[in-house]
């Protein structure tokens, strides 16, 4: 591309992990990089302050096309001065497409070559979702990073059915891409030239890798997407119900193979144990719902596994969450409290384990880059994971 939306360096390797430094108009982003989800505009139970302060200190979150445009409404954010002065996040922000909200709404939707026409899951009215429509929410919405409208496939699909669906998201992939130049063109951007870093200040769009695990159709993907230029390359449609290892081997066949003058991002995925095993394979922006899903039902992550604060073990014990964590929640609550917060149904419950697992999942990405820079990762990785096995529920 001709602009210059990103810069974008990779300052170490470690086998396949790379550790790098992302920068956009608002953000100077270390990778690899965990991107807590902010669906509706909030990562829930968390404020932005706590977000952004040093012991978080996340540079990038994850905002949600597709349940913005229906609720407020792309329109009334863009008046409002876009999703960062909306929201009042100020630093990076990375917009989905909608595409994988649609296809989940299965029995709730129609795919055809427009687009998708679908029920609203909020009041049931009938809506329209195409290429162009999400390159002009993402414009309203004013993220840094966009992402091309694309058709997940569910990981066990048929070859045939397969490649019938990567042959429509990469014609949907073509379609954003003619319309996210054009709105470009018009500075139709709500977040255009906002930032101080030397970038153009236009958003960036990212193309997306899909084919299920046919590695035949995920590199037929790969090669035709690379071919239309885009400023970052997603695979998308994993963990849609394959096998872990599966899915391990779709990463370390194709990631290896993409671009690397760009960033690898790996959509929705997953479980700390997913993220070093991406960085492995050469990965380096990752998203997940669970450590915020996960805490609101009661479940923390520790570095000797999994905790359920549920547990009746937990009643009457006075360690925190996990002992060998810094983060301001184990300093201060017990396993005890926590666990009477949460049987009691008080909100603090959720708003504290919430904070526990960002802290968890973006100090592991701290360590993982550690790791990488001082050539160690084989070792981190191996420890990691065999930490992780264990379970502390």
């Amino acid at each position: 591309m001709n602009r210059q939306t990103l810069r974008w360096q990779v300052l170490a390797q470690d086998g396949e992990a790379r550790a790098g430094v992302l920068q956009t108009r608002r953000a100077t982003i270390e990778t690899p990089v965990f991107m807590p989800v902010g669906t509706l505009g909030t990562v829930k139970g968390m404020r932005y302050e706590t977000l952004e302060s040093p012991e978080l200190d996340a540079r990038i979150i994850l905002g949600n096309t597709y349940h913005l445009w229906l609720r407020p409404g792309a329109d009334v954010i863009c008046a409002l001065g876009g999703l960062h002065r909306f929201t009042g996040w100020r630093r990076a922000m990375l917009t989905d497409s909608g595409g994988f909200q649609v296809w989940s709404l299965t029995g709730l939707r129609k795919i055809s070559e427009e687009g998708v026409e679908f029920r609203s899951h909020i009041d049931g009215r009938q809506c329209f979702l195409s290429p162009e429509i999400s390159m002009e929410a993402q414009a309203a919405l004013g993220a840094e990073i966009v992402m091309a409208f694309d058709e997940c496939a569910p990981g066990k699909l048929a070859h045939a059915e397969t490649r019938k669906s990567m042959e429509r998201t990469l014609r949907w992939e073509a379609r954003s891409k003619n319309r996210f130049d054009e709105l470009q063109a018009e500075s139709a951007d709500a977040g255009r030239n906002c930032g101080t870093n030397e970038v153009s200040g236009a958003q960036a769009l990212f193309g997306i890798v899909q084919g299920a695990t046919h590695l035949d159709l995920r590199r037929e993907s790969l090669a035709r997407t690379v071919e239309m230029g885009f400023d970052g390359y997603a695979l998308g449609g994993l963990s849609v119900g394959e096998e872990k290892e599966v899915m391990y081997d779709v990463i370390a066949q194709v990631a290896p193979e993409m671009p690397r003058s760009s960033p690898r991002y790996l959509m929705g995925v997953g479980t700390p144990e997913d993220l070093v095993e991406g960085v492995s394979r050469g990965i380096d922006m990752f998203d997940c719902v669970l450590p915020t899903r996960n805490a609101r039902t009661g479940q923390a992550w520790t570095t000797e596994g999994k905790l359920n604060i549920k547990n009746a073990r937990w009643t009457r014990d006075e360690r925190p969450l996990d002992e060998a964590c810094a983060c301001s929640v184990c300093r201060r609550y017990s396993r005890a409290y926590l666990r009477h917060l949460y049987i009691a149904g008080e909100m603090m419950a959720s708003i504290l384990l919430t904070h526990h697992n960002l802290f968890f999942f973006l100090d592991t990405m701290r360590r993982v880059r550690q790791a990488i820079r001082f050539n160690e990762f084989a070792k981190f990785r191996r420890e990691f994971l065999t930490r992780s096995a264990c379970s502390a529920e």
